[in-house]
């Protein structure tokens, strides 16, 4: 499998829509996690991040100007135990319930995705992205990806494929909605990506945060997990804020 430069693929594409990054730094200490958000309408780029008690949300900038709450309000992130979840839609929730309900046995991920389908907005029938980290035993961790994508355009028939990683020190996968801008815009496609990853938190968001499209890039999020039990550091960044950056090294 191709190894890809991290830079090149967001510099290179003008709208990837969204991204999930997951891997581990390149000093094996921690996993690392990082989500963006891109709009081409106004109703999509009137959006910011905001942490919440459980995880992350996706908010209106200006509540005035929120014409359609559906598919671009939701949880991205949200976290149980020792489970991290991070998705481009509502299925954060639907994983999230699945577990808490049903409790964890290996497969959780990929039943609960089998209860969703890409997301009903024809005719770019946008995938569904999704990764989940189970940091068992401690001291360790384990990820899966997964995107849910119409049969080549066709929004009859919904494909689902699923992807389990063990972790290499400095690699992650990266995923992402669209091959490229179009109209209709194409869908990702091919397994996600394996790139390099730097050691931090603030590396990573600098290195996807300046070489993502400037008209088009919303918002990013980035999470680092101490592999020997220390605080996770959070980064978010708004462009709606002036490229506000909050950083959290121990949530409240």
């Amino acid at each position: 499998m191709a190894l890809y430069d991290l830079k090149k693929l967001l510099s290179e594409n003008t709208y990837p829509g969204r991204g999930i990054v997951i891997g581990q730094s390149a000093d094996g200490k921690s996993a690392l996690i990082a989500y963006f958000i891109m709009g081409r309408s106004v109703n999509s780029r009137n959006r910011v991040f905001e942490m919440h008690e459980n995880g992350m949300r996706t908010k209106a900038y200006d509540e005035s100007k929120l014409t359609d709450p559906h598919l671009i309000i939701y949880n991205p992130y949200l976290f149980m135990n020792s489970i991290d979840i991070i998705t481009n839609g509502d299925q954060t929730d639907t994983i999230y319930n699945y577990i808490k309900e049903n409790g964890e046995d290996g497969f959780a991920f990929e039943k609960a995705l089998h209860l969703r389908e890409f997301e009903d907005d024809a005719p770019n029938f946008t995938p569904r992205i999704s990764g989940i980290l189970n940091y068992a035993p401690v001291g360790t961790f384990h990820y899966k990806m997964s995107i849910l994508k119409s049969a080549n355009g066709d929004g009859s028939v919904c494909n689902r494929f699923f992807y389990s990683y063990t972790p290499r020190a400095g690699y992650g996968h990266f995923i992402h909605t669209y091959k490229c801008d179009g109209n209709p815009i194409p869908s990702f496609y091919g397994e996600p990506e394996e790139v390099e990853l730097p050691n931090t938190a603030e590396e990573l968001a600098e290195l996807c945060w300046s070489n993502l499209n400037e008209d088009n890039k919303v918002s990013l999020f980035v999470r680092q997990i101490p592999l020997d039990g220390g605080n996770p550091t959070e980064i978010i960044i708004n462009k709606n804020k002036q490229a506000e950056r909050i950083s959290k090294n121990e949530r409240i």
